[in-house]
């Protein structure tokens, strides 16, 4: 294998989710946050729709956003479903955090292209960052926990009818480590026609 391989899978290996409320509140500086935008722009996309879209809060934004995240929440939860813990989690949320990046799919106008490959796009856009984050040693969380799911925040964000929010991620850095595990066998996930598997 390359140079290049080995380098390239030391850093998918060891990627790990690290969820905020365990990020250590140190900064990321915003030209890093900017590269791995930068990174994002070069996922795959079926037709060159390029759907993905990112709204960033910065250091000085992230607890207001929290707040409105939170806000949005108590408003559009139904008494009997309200939680004031999951008020809590959402408003705490970016306490430790550095800087809060809203994925957004943005859907294309050619019917040709399915609104599953503009989501596959966003989320490969998404990996894009993570791995890049990983790289510099920033720690990134892909939340879709909240109101990610809910027409509130779709609106918040002025999506149209066929546009996403596929998550939050926050980014920052944490001197927790985690082991890595995969639950399912890598062989038991494969089916070989022909070639010479291993």
């Amino acid at each position: 294998m390359t140079e290049a391989f080995s380098t390239l899978e030391k850093v998918i290996t060891e990627r790990r989710s690290i969820k905020p409320h365990s990020m250590d509140g140190r900064l990321v500086p915003d030209g890093q946050v900017k590269a791995l935008l930068q990174l994002a722009d070069w996922a795959p996309t079926h037709g060159h729709t390029e759907p993905w879209r990112f709204v960033v809060y910065g250091p000085d934004k992230v607890k207001a956003f929290c707040r409105e995240h939170a806000e949005l929440y108590k408003l559009h939860t139904a008494s009997s479903a309200f939680s004031e813990a999951g008020y809590e989690k959402i408003l705490r949320n970016g306490d430790k955090a550095s800087h809060i990046v809203a994925v957004l799919m943005k859907r294309g106008s050619s019917p040709k292209i399915h609104a599953w490959e503009e989501v596959a796009a966003t989320a490969a856009a998404v990996q894009n960052i993570l791995l890049g984050a990983q790289s510099l040693g920033i720690t990134g969380f892909w939340s879709t926990g909240g109101m990610v799911h809910h027409l509130a925040l779709k609106a918040y964000f002025e999506l149209d009818e066929e546009d996403m929010v596929m998550g939050l991620l926050f980014l920052g850095y944490t001197l927790e480590t985690k082991e890595g595990k995969r639950r399912v066998p890598l062989n038991d996930k494969i089916s070989w026609i022909g070639g010479e598997a291993q």
